[in-house]
């Protein structure tokens, strides 16, 4: 037995034909292209000719997960050739022929098969494959076959009668009365009848071809006339038309007849939302058949780059807002500060990339923006999608044009026999150090077209260590000299020699690019403003207005003392986020824990979770649930957190990898369909599916605001208590140092006191 497996592993395995290419097709796609095994194709009926239109939208509907993207070969006709293998002689249960001589060759008849195997002899190689003559046609010769038919043909004998068969008037249209039907004469056998189960071997019979007649007839379906009327011109009253039917008594006589039932109608509608949709409440309260299959996250793709993913570790992530599957992702190298330094030299010759990866090619990245350093995060410019701005470890911000590469993004590769390079955009402009932040750029939002920003907030000095938050400028100067005019006219005047591809957008911000207001708020360190101390520690989250105050005294522009600062939080405040549905409610994610805040109560965090075993690397809120937000761990686990259902811990846990998860990103394809977009420190990108249980908010989210004022007020009296109590330890105390006293004697003045 184990020479034969051995035997049948190496036929299996041997090397296929150039013609044909094994395929494994699951049952999905065998019933959508009507090819199902042993059922559409046998062993006797194994050929079936796919069109080649609908195995290119295939690949295009469903993309790496098609079972047809394995092939790149293009083939000249409209129609393919699949063949069912029963036996594996090529190790799949399906092959397709990409040649159409094979094709012709296999779809030709056994006897024809047969008799060129006669004249040539037998061939393993289909590939060599001899064109057919075609027969010549050659007289009838009777044999009297046609008496025979003639026999057995029907002849008329006489002309055909035509009957006419009518039902009387007085039955059309009569009652019927149905009754019972008496069982007394019907035998129910609890046997099968031998006398209806005669199979006929033999039979004789005529056939006769006659042509297709059809009778019908119409008649038009009377209803019920109705007067009809239309409005084509406005009626207007004028003020004594209008006083008379106000003051008239059908007026009165009518809202005194419906006031009763409008009064309610409008208690019902109040205790009752007459709008909500029973049907989809009906349908979440039904439990959800196939247990943790339909409530937990599953995995759609994954994205990875051998050669500029590799010991690098994604630092930022986000999805494109106008191509829908398409996803940016910025890595960065995996190195500490001694190792960079030492680096230095590789790292120039290498720079720093933001790839962008598409659901239509899992293998290779559609696009690479070159960056001056490590991008630690960036951001789609909203009334352009095409402007990317991004901040860089070195407190550079630099912009991107894309917009010479959207068709690329927009387009799939299909059928493509050579592999173009990946294009690698180089960025059109980039902020001065000695004008940038002084270090890494954490975050990047991009301001709307109503947000007003006064240039009174500029500051004339800058503490060493701050928090420092700068505001920039895209649009040219207002203010050019003439020799600057002089210089753009010649430069219009001649083209420009660009070597590198770059857009000239942003050229004449390019090294020179300054920010136009600069805002710092002291942190990590002991400074005395307008005479006061403030101290800031990691882990302490600080409530600040980053107006500038000016002093009475010199006259100087100075940043403000933060009006709260809480310190809930053991390490590095990673996440703090605003909530998409509450703008009042803010999630803070340290090293250990997280909290949930409301922006106006200053007496501390309204949800605070315990201490975790991993650390916390950050947080998200849920774009579609007010209720959810999701939490990434050191070790690889994501927790998916839903305050309706739980306070104290996860409702659900999920192990995406066993390396620390450095950003989370959702994104709403549809009403149907949400993605979850996860990185590790190990380079890779994860997108998961979100289930159908967290797509849609419950028929219990409105109750989340209520939720948080209720903890609004646990706070409020969670403070008066500890205020009572510690009042009641003074009075304590008080009460106890009293009694402690009483009987002591001192002397005042010459006077001896006793106290009672």
């Amino acid at each position: 037995n184990k020479k034969k497996n051995k035997k049948e592993l190496e036929r299996i395995d041997k090397s296929h034909p150039d013609h044909i290419f094994p395929l494994v097709l699951t049952s999905a796609t065998q019933e959508l292209f009507g090819c199902r095994a042993d059922e559409d194709v046998t062993g006797d009926d194994p050929y079936r000719l796919l069109k080649k239109e609908d195995i290119i939208q295939d690949m295009k509907t469903r993309a790496a997960i098609s079972d047809f993207s394995p092939i790149k070969q293009d083939y000249p006709e409209d129609e393919i050739l699949l063949v069912f293998d029963r036996d594996f002689t090529y190790g799949q249960s399906f092959y397709l022929v990409l040649t159409v001589d094979a094709k012709e060759s296999m779809l030709r008849s056994p006897a024809e098969v047969d008799g060129e195997e006669e004249e040539e002899g037998e061939s393993e190689d289909l590939s060599e494959i001899m064109v057919q003559k075609t027969p010549e046609p050659q007289a009838w010769v009777s044999l009297g076959s046609e008496r025979e038919i003639e026999d057995e043909s029907l002849m008329d004998t006489r002309p055909k009668l035509c009957y006419k068969v009518s039902r009387l008037r007085r039955e059309t249209g009569a009652p019927l009365h149905f009754s019972d039907y008496s069982t007394e004469c019907v035998e129910c056998s609890p046997y099968q009848d031998s006398s209806f189960s005669t199979r006929r071997m033999e039979r004789a019979s005529g056939v006769q071809a006659v042509p297709v007649t059809s009778s019908s007839s119409s008649q038009t379906v009377w209803k019920h006339k109705r007067n009809m009327w239309t409005q084509y011109q406005p009626r207007v009253l004028d003020e004594e038309e209008k006083e008379n039917i106000l003051l008239s008594k059908n007026l009165k006589n009518f809202l005194n007849s419906v006031t009763l039932r409008v009064e309610v109608a409008i208690q019902q509608n109040i205790i009752m939302n007459m709008f909500v949709d029973d049907w989809r409440d009906l349908a979440e309260e039904v439990p959800v058949l196939g247990g943790k299959a339909n409530t937990q996250l599953k995995k759609y793709q994954s994205f990875t780059d051998l050669n500029h993913s590799k010991n690098k570790t994604i630092s930022y992530i986000n999805w494109h807002p106008a191509v829908s599957g398409v996803i940016a992702v910025a890595v960065r190298e995996r190195l500490s500060y001694e190792e960079r330094i030492d680096s230095s030299t590789k790292l120039l010759l290498n720079p720093a990339l933001i790839l962008f990866w598409s659901f239509s090619d899992p293998i290779n990245p559609q696009l690479m923006l070159e960056c001056p350093d490590d991008v630690f995060c960036f951001e789609f410019c909203p009334s352009d999608p095409n402007i990317i701005a991004g901040g860089c470890m070195n407190g550079q911000v630099v912009l991107w044009d894309i917009s010479a590469h959207m068709e690329r993004l927009q387009g799939a590769r299909l059928f493509e026999d050579e592999v173009t390079d990946t294009p690698v955009v180089r960025y059109c402009a980039v902020s001065g150090i000695e004008n940038g932040h002084k270090a890494p750029v954490t975050d990047i939002q991009w301001l709307p077209d109503t947000f007003e920003v006064s240039l009174e907030l500029i500051s004339s000095s800058v503490p060493v260590k701050t928090v420092c938050v700068m505001f920039w400028d895209l649009r040219a100067p207002r203010v050019v000299s003439q020799s600057q005019i002089d210089r753009k006219q010649k430069t219009e005047e001649k083209i420009l020699d660009n070597p590198h591809g770059v857009p000239n957008t942003f050229k004449h911000l390019n090294l020179t690019w300054k920010p136009l207001i600069r805002v710092q708020t002291h942190i990590h360190t002991h400074t005395h403003t307008h005479k006061q101390t403030q101290t800031f520690l990691d882990g302490e989250i600080v409530y600040t207005d980053w107006k500038l105050e000016k002093d009475n005294e010199s006259g100087r522009l100075f940043s403000p003392k933060p009006t709260h600062c809480f310190r809930v939080h053991d390490g590095l405040v990673n996440t703090v986020l605003r909530s998409p549905f509450f703008k009042d409610i803010i999630l803070s994610v340290g090293l250990w824990n997280f909290a949930i805040w409301k922006e106006g109560v200053t007496n501390g965090p309204i949800l605070q979770s315990p201490y975790s075993q991993k650390n916390c690397t950050l947080g998200f809120w849920s774009l579609t649930r007010p209720a959810v937000f999701f939490i990434g761990k050191e070790d690889g686990n994501l927790e998916i957190w839903d305050l309706l259902e739980k306070t104290h811990e996860p409702s659900q846990t999920h192990t995406i990898t066993t390396a620390p998860i450095t950003c989370i990103k959702p994104w709403v394809i549809s009403v149907k369909q949400q993605l979850l977009a996860v990185s590790e420190h190990l380079g890779t990108l994860h997108i998961l599916e979100v289930p159908r249980r967290l797509l849609h908010p419950s028929s219990k989210e409105l109750n989340v605001s209520m939720y948080f004022e209720k903890e609004v007020e646990r706070l409020i009296y969670f403070e008066k208590r500890q205020e009572m109590r510690a009042k009641e330890k003074r009075e304590m105390d008080a009460e106890e140092q009293r009694r402690k006293m009483v009987g002591d004697s001192f002397t005042l003045d010459g006077y001896t006191y006793t106290v009672v």
